[in-house]
C-alpha cells in the first residue's frame, strides 16, 4: 500500500513525499480509510509506530473541504496529556499541512502566557491542539468556539485516565456539537478505557496494530540488580561512559531527584540537563532543542518525557529508577528504538523492586535478563517475593513500619544531593574526588545527613544526634 492509494488530498501527498516517507505503517494503513470514512475510531498502537500521522493525515484532508457552518473556531480539536506530546502533534500538523490553504494550527497549554494564547484564539483556527486543563481555563473565559467543530481526538487517552484528565476531558467534549466525529487512541482499550470509548463515540471500529505488551524487537533489555545506592551510582557512571551512548534519557521517580541527579552529572563533566513538570515552558522547550541539537548529551526527566520526546539520536534509555506501573516502563523504554533505529533499555534494580519486575514481564510477555559488569556484581541475589508486613522493609511505597505511606527507608534514595549549578548546560568537572557512588562527595554526604543513614558530623567535628522525622525540613519532603 502506498500513500497514494488512500486518495488523500495531493497538497498532503506532497508534503509527505518532502518528508521522505513512502509507505503507510500499518496503524495508518487500518486507521486512515476508517477515519477518511467517517466513523467514530478506537486505536491501540505500540510507541513509535506512528499514529500521530494515523489521525493528523485524514484530519487535514478533513480540512481541504469547506467548512459546515460559519465562524472561525477549531474544526479539530487534539487534546494531548503532556506539553511535549502537544508540541510534536503541532509539529506534524504543520509539516503534513504546510500546502493547504486552511490548516492553520494553534497549542494551547500550560505553562504559556494567557495573553499571547487569547491572541491566538481571537484568529480563525483550523487545529487546535491542548492540555485539557488549560483549554478548560479559556472555555470557562468564552475564548474559545467549539461551533463549527468536525472532529475530536483523544491521544493518549490511557494517560489521561491516570493523570486524573479524563472528567475534564468529558467536560470539553460535553462543550463540542454531539454530531462531531471522535478518535480515541489509547495503549489498552478495555476495561476503563472501554467504558469511557463507550461514553465518547458512536458505534466506533475498533484498530489493535500492536498491542502495548508486544516486545520491543529493535530494542536490547537489561536490567542490572543493585546492592545499595553506592552500587547504583558506580554502575550508572560505567554506562554513561560507554563510547556507543550517543544520547540517553534518565528516568527518575520525584522531580527533585531530576534536578538533583541532572546537576550533580553536569559537575561531574557530563552535558547533563533535567525535564520535569515544574520548568517553565520556555525552560522545557529550551532544553528539548538542544537534546535535538546533540548539545545535550543526558537527559534527566521524570515520566513527563516518557510520551511525546521523538529524538532520533536516543541510543539509551536508564531506569535509575523503577517507574511504578509496567505501562510507563513500556512507554520509557519506547524513546529509544524508533524509526527502524536500535536502542538499548537498561533498568537499575534495588531490593524492592522484585513484585515491579514480575509485573512488567507479565504485562509485557517478556522476561529480562539480568547482565553483570565485571568488577560491579552484585553481592546479594535479587529479592522477588513481597516483603513480610511490618517487618521494617518495603516495596518502596510505604514506610518503615510496614504501612502505607511515606518512603522512608535505611538506604537513601538517591546519592546526588546537593543542588545543581547550572543543570541544564554543557560543561567540564568542577570538583575533584569522587565518592564511593562515583559522582562529587559533598553531594553523598548531603544525601547522607538527609536520610539519616548514619550520624553526619558538624563543622564542629561532633557527632550529630540523629534527627526524627518530626525534625526533618519542610523542604524535604517531611512533616
Amino acid at each position: 500500500m502506498t500513500f497514494e492509494s488512500l486518495a488523500l488530498n495531493p497538497f498532503i501527498l506532497k508534503a509527505i513525499n518532502d518528508s521522505g516517507y513512502t509507505e503507510p505503517t500499518p496503524v495508518q494503513a487500518e486507521a486512515i480509510p476508517i477515519v477518511m470514512a467517517g466513523h467514530d475510531l478506537m486505536a491501540s498502537a505500540q510507541t513509535g509506530t506512528g499514529k500521530t500521522a494515523a489521525f493528523m493525515l485524514p484530519a487535514l484532508h478533513k480540512l481541504s473541504e469547506p467548512p459546515k457552518g460559519p465562524g472561525k473556531g477549531p474544526r479539530i480539536l487534539v487534546l494531548s496529556p503532556t506539553r511535549e506530546l502537544a508540541q510534536q502533534i503541532t509539529a506534524a500538523a504543520t509539516k503534513y499541512g504546510k500546502y493547504m490553504r486552511r490548516a492553520k494550527c494553534v497549542s494551547i497549554l500550560g505553562g504559556t502566557p494567557y495573553a499571547v494564547q487569547n491572541r491566538l484564539l481571537s484568529g480563525p483556527v483550523d487545529i487546535l491542539v491542548a492540555t485539557p486543563g488549560r483549554l478548560i481555563d479559556h472555555m470557562q473565559r468564552g475564548k474559545v468556539d467549539f461551533s463549527r467543530l468536525e472532529m475530536l481526538v483523544l491521544d493518549e487517552a490511557d494517560r489521561m485516565l491516570d493523570m486524573g484528565f479524563i472528567e475534564d476531558v468529558q467536560l470539553i467534549a460535553n462543550a463540542t456539537p454531539k454530531s462531531r466525529q471522535t478518535l480515541l487512541f489509547s495503549a489498552t482499550l478495555d476495561g476503563k478505557m472501554a467504558q469511557i470509548a463507550k461514553d465518547l463515540l458512536n458505534d466506533p471500529r475498533r484498530v489493535e496494530v500492536a498491542s502495548q505488551q508486544d516486545r520491543h524487537e529493535s530494542i536490547e533489555q537489561r536490567i542490572h540488580f543493585c546492592d545499595d545506592l553506592g552500587h547504583k551510582g558506580r554502575i550508572l557512571d560505567y554506562l554513561l561512559r560507554d563510547t556507543d551512548l550517543k544520547q540517553v534519557i534518565i528516568f527518575t521517580a520525584t522531580k527533585r531527584d531530576a534536578d538533583l541527579l541532572a546537576g550533580d552529572l553536569f559537575d561531574q563533566g557530563f552535558p547533563a540537563a533535567a525535564l520535569h513538570g515544574d520548568m517553565p515552558q520556555g525552560a522545557r522547550n529550551r532544553t528539548l532543542t538542544k537534546l535535538r541539537r546533540g548539545e545535550i548529551r543526558v537527559l534527566v526527566a521524570t515520566d513527563v518525557a516518557a510520551r511525546g520526546i521523538d529524538v532520533a539520536g536516543i541510543s539509551h534509555v536508564i531506569n535509575f529508577d523503577m517507574p511504578k506501573q509496567a505501562e510507563d516502563y513500556v512507554h520509557r523504554i519506547g524513546r529509544t528504538g524508533r524509526a527502524g533505529a536500535t536502542g538499548i533499555a537498561v533498568s537499575l534494580v534495588s531490593h524492592r523492586d522484585g513484585i515491579l519486575l514480575k509485573k512488567i514481564s507479565s504485562y509485557t510477555g517478556h522476561k529480562i535478563e539480568a547482565t553483570v559488569i565485571p568488577g560491579l556484581e552484585p553481592k546479594s541475589r535479587m529479592r522477588e517475593a513481597a516483603p513480610r508486613r511490618g517487618s521494617g522493609r518495603d516495596n518502596g511505597r510505604g514506610n518503615n513500619s510496614g504501612k502505607p505511606g511515606k518512603r522512608f527507608s535505611s538506604e537513601p534514595k538517591h546519592a546526588f544531593g546537593h543542588k545543581p549549578k547550572s543543570a541544564g548546560h554543557s560543561g567540564q568537572a568542577r570538583n575533584s574526588g569522587a565518592s564511593e557512588t562515583g559522582f562529587t562527595g559533598p553531594s553523598e554526604r548531603r544525601m547522607q545527613e538527609r536520610y539519616n543513614t548514619q550520624p553526619a558530623p558538624n563543622r564542629t567535628g561532633e557527632k550529630r544526634k540523629p534527627a526524627t522525622r518530626t525534625q526533618r525540613p519542610q523542604r524535604d519532603g517531611w512533616k
